[in-house]
């Protein structure tokens, strides 16, 4: 399923269909514009082996014309290489807005059940595996006993898609994966992604802040979206819907997203961000990284404002100016790590 057959069956849904907004929207790691700035940095910093590799696998995605038709009119063949290989990391979640694909797993298809939730098949595999894009680490302030930690998740399937790149695998397993990868690598440096905090009032944990509430029904903004939103332009705290539309509203992803506003944005973004510390892109160990992410969470987003319990909380205007650092310091050190990745996995 393409783009444009997708787009064209969610606004024929949104013009038919009202759904009743009962629970919290789901939330993803960092909006488009945040993938998409990662992989800018990335592409910038590949070798030219790489670059020309990761250009030919990322034409056996079957969504690779719509994104070649979603680019600006006049765009040199150059740029839309790299603005190809910048919409390829949002894919991962692309796919949750296409009927095609299942949503696989337990509890809403946000935990891992059986063989195939750890397969590797490439374009064949029409599971949506959203148990990849987190690794729920545990931690509790209340000492409410802790769940395991559910595989695979993000830490296991970095690992297994960057292997399969220095592989013998096909083209076609490796096209898929990195895609993935240029999307996980991004996921895994959200800090919200490495954690879950266990307390009374959520003792399996608020699924890495997205049951935490920053404001009061029906207005539905959650912890977990205002990380995701702090990259790019748009507003981490975006304001309630009138009332008149808080009781139904169109299908999660529509409007369909405007590609090119999207893409000038998340450039505009990865230009202005922090140049990271090389001893830190020296480290390339992904349980490094999701360590780190779970450290940044527990310093950095679960402190006042947000209290124990699920809220809701106000987020204060010191609250926001160091979390948009923390961000801007999280994206930018993953977009020289998936660069160091391909580097060295694509020789």
């Amino acid at each position: 399923m393409r783009f444009s057959r997708v787009f064209s069956r969610m606004r024929l849904a949104a013009s038919v269909f009202l759904i009743v907004l009962t629970v919290c929207a789901p939330s993803f790691a960092w909006n488009d514009e945040g993938h998409m700035a990662v992989a800018y940095l990335a592409y910038q910093r590949l070798t030219p082996g790489a670059r020309a590799r990761v250009d030919a696998l990322l034409k056996l995605n079957p969504y690779y014309p719509e994104w070649l038709s979603s680019l600006p009119s006049g765009t040199s063949e150059a740029d839309a290489k790299m603005m190809v290989f910048m919409i390829a990391a949002t894919w991962p979640d692309q796919i949750r807005s296409d009927p095609a694909y299942i949503s696989d797993g337990l509890d809403n298809g946000n935990t891992p059940e059986g063989p195939a939730s750890s397969q590797n098949i490439g374009y064949s595999d029409h599971l949506l595996h959203k148990y990849w894009h987190f690794i729920d680490i545990p931690y509790s302030q209340d000492g409410t006993p802790l769940p395991s930690i559910p595989t695979p998740n993000a830490q296991t399937q970095i690992a297994a898609f960057r292997a399969a790149l220095s592989s013998r695998a096909s083209d076609d397993v490796k096209s898929y994966d990195l895609s993935w990868l240029e999307h996980l690598v991004g996921d895994i440096h959200q800090p919200l992604h490495a954690v879950t905090r266990v307390s009374a009032d959520a003792p399996k944990g608020d699924a890495g802040g997205n049951l935490v509430m920053l404001c009061s029904a029906p207005c539905r903004n959650v912890l977990h979206l205002f990380w995701d939103r702090l990259v790019g332009s748009q507003d981490p705290l975006p304001p309630p819907p009138p009332q008149s539309q808080t009781a139904a509203a169109p299908p999660a992803g529509f409007p369909p997203p405007d590609i090119p506003a999207e893409l000038k944005s998340a450039i505009n973004a990865a230009k202005a961000l922090p140049t990271p510390d090389h001893r830190l892109t020296e480290k390339m160990e992904e349980s490094i990284w999701v360590q780190e992410s779970f450290k940044v969470a527990r310093e950095h987003v679960y402190v006042p404002p947000i209290g124990p319990g699920l809220g809701p909380f106000t987020i204060t205007p010191k609250y926001l100016e160091e979390a948009r650092a923390v961000a801007r310091d999280r994206v930018a050190l993953a977009g020289v790590r998936l660069a160091n990745l391909l580097n060295s996995s694509l020789k």
